[in-house]
């Protein structure tokens, strides 16, 4: 129905059927058809035959109105779809909790910058509720940080972007040392149970046979930096947050012998995004340049 409705628009555009022939380059006889074929498809009579040439009726000019309508839908799709058209629409963008800082308004505002039509919307979860958003149709993308050499769970896409270590801190102030059995009296700030990071830590620390006793469970890192530079316990923190907050003055690196905890940055995604791929591409690029510039 949709050239059907092409063909109509076109006719009341020429103000002849020779004249939408030409237009569409087909013959007079083919677009008569096409308009008979849509006056039976709606069951009413949307041309004024009575006079030459045929013109819209009263009926078949509230028809018009609704077919430019469609039309102009249906080549909205279209650039939806195309990796050619610019970015536009709504990009759901998710960002593990490691990743959610200050400075990632750096590259949204460069994407922004470069397409305006774009509009974001930014949800701050764990990897596992980003996933199931991602599978569910509820976000476009999302930024997560993964253990080297894992991926995202099938049939989600994963793109590594970039490299970062998670560091021990203390403040400068603080009086502990980098071993295992030091670091086995203190108190910690930590991300809440369920981080990859964490659990890596409490692993590290079993094998040398302490527990550490977590003061505080904290999804915010500007948070966590905050308690730990006011002395409140220890944190795990990405070593380039670390570095972008220029905290290196109030903090102390702890590495304690065989502890090197390091994770990927990834860009995961359930599928291609048509036309707004131009715009994660940028984001990606972005993302990337914060974790190279420290």
């Amino acid at each position: 129905m949709l050239e059907d409705l092409r063909a109509l628009v076109e006719f009341a555009q020429a103000g002849s059927i020779a004249g939408a022939a030409e237009r569409l380059f087909r013959t007079p006889s083919a677009i008569t058809r096409q308009l008979q074929r849509l006056e039976a498809a709606l069951g009413a009579e949307l041309l004024d035959r009575s006079v030459k040439p045929p013109r819209l009726n009263g009926l078949g000019s509230r028809v018009l109105e609704q077919a430019r309508d469609l039309l102009r839908r249906q080549e909205a799709l279209k650039s939806l779809a195309s990796q050619d058209a610019e970015p536009h629409g709504v990009l759901r963008i998710g960002l593990t909790h490691p990743l959610a800082v200050g400075t990632l308004v750096e590259p949204i505002r460069a994407l922004k910058a470069k397409y305006p039509r774009v509009r974001l919307q930014l949800l701050s979860e764990f990897n596992g509720g980003l996933y199931n958003r991602l599978l569910a149709g509820d976000l476009d993308v999302a930024a997560v940080v993964l253990p080297v050499g894992r991926t995202a769970p099938p049939p989600l896409l994963t793109n590594i972007i970039a490299t970062d270590r998670a560091e021990i801190v203390q403040s400068a102030a603080g009086g502990f040392d980098g071993d295992w059995s030091s670091l086995g009296g203190a108190s910690w700030v930590l991300n809440p149970f369920g981080c990859f990071l964490r659990a890596h830590l409490v692993d590290q620390m079993e094998r040398a046979g302490f527990t550490p006793m977590i003061a505080a469970e904290i999804h915010n890192v500007h948070l966590q930096l905050a308690f730990v530079q006011s002395g409140y316990g220890l944190g795990l923190l990405p070593a380039s947050f670390v570095a972008r907050n220029n905290s290196l003055d109030a903090l102390e690196v702890l590495r304690p012998p065989s502890f090197d905890l390091r994770m990927s940055v990834a860009v995961v995604r359930a599928g291609r995004l048509g036309a707004l791929e131009k715009a994660v591409a940028l984001l990606e690029d972005g993302i990337r340049d914060l974790f190279d510039a420290p």
